[in-house]
């Protein structure tokens, strides 16, 4: 399955990803930087600050600073894990910044359900903003 992360809600899309993902389905998802998060911009960047500061610089955890290793990274959030199911689900996911060229040619499938327009709030941001924001701070 291909998913086009384009104006998802990362959250959304997260858990049905999550879900397909523990039942064997291999997921595929292109166009990572332009998911959104819901939320007020001065909220999301201080939480997401905060993820990065935490921890020790040379032990961890480290927080990822790319598109496809925040999307990732919050899947995996939703997944067991540390057990061996989690571990095989998260194997079976794959994240992309743009369509790469073995995708070009296939059909991409979209979420109605985790779409923007669907959301209660006009205020959002786009992942790609969010990651030259964390990389600058």
């Amino acid at each position: 399955m291909i998913i086009d992360a384009t104006n998802l809600i990362l959250g959304r899309m997260a858990t049905y990803t999550s879900k397909k993902a523990l039942l064997g389905e291999k997921i595929d998802i292109i166009n990572c930087e332009k998911a959104v998060i819901t939320g007020k911009k001065d909220n999301i960047m201080a939480r997401y600050h905060q993820k990065v500061k935490r921890g020790i610089p040379l032990q961890g955890p480290y927080f990822p600073k790319t598109p496809e290793g925040i999307v990732r990274r919050t899947i995996r959030g939703m997944l067991p894990h540390k057990q061996y199911k989690g571990r095989e689900a998260l194997k079976r996911v794959k994240c992309y910044i743009d369509v790469p060229k073995e995708f070009a040619d296939k059909k991409a499938e979209t979420l109605e359900i985790a779409n923007v327009k669907n959301a209660s709030t006009i205020n959002y941001i786009y992942i790609k903003e969010l990651c030259s924001l964390i990389k600058n701070r």
